[in-house]
């Protein structure tokens, strides 16, 4: 079975999204498997987001992203990665259609909601990345 990860960025937790979001996925037939709360700092923000981490707009992200606790989660499932990211829509919210998590609560590029792993293989470093081991349950 399929791990993702999901984050919960600043402006779902600041709109009170959250619970929205996650029975989103649930309603989609994802199993929780991980959840926890945290406020991201720089040096966590610079390894998950090292592939743009030197471009000119990266403090720009690290600000958003640091401004306010978010919400990790663990979802596993069938194909999860990629039906997650259909779930999603467009990483441009105003590109993403209604219907999609981020065509109904994105507003741009940046404020979409939810990052969510790319790929199987990014989907386990990133949930390695967050979450201890013993913090995975069972499905």
């Amino acid at each position: 079975m399929e791990k993702t990860l999901i984050i919960l960025k600043p402006d779902c937790m600041v709109a009170k999204k959250a619970g929205e979001v996650i029975s989103r996925f649930e309603n989609a037939g994802f199993t929780l498997v991980g959840a926890k709360m945290a406020r991201l700092d720089s040096a966590i923000l610079r390894e998950h987001y090292a592939h743009v981490a030197d471009k000119p707009f990266f403090p720009e992200i690290e600000e958003f992203m640091s401004s306010h606790p978010v919400i990790f989660l663990a979802l596993e499932g069938e194909g999860v990665v990629q039906k997650v990211r259909d779930l999603l829509g467009p990483t441009d919210s105003t590109a993403a259609p209604a219907g999609t998590i981020r065509g109904d609560l994105g507003t741009d590029m940046m404020k979409n909601v939810v990052h969510a792993s790319d790929s199987v293989e990014n989907a386990a470093i990133e949930i390695n990345r967050f979450f201890r081991a013993e913090e995975i349950c069972a499905g």
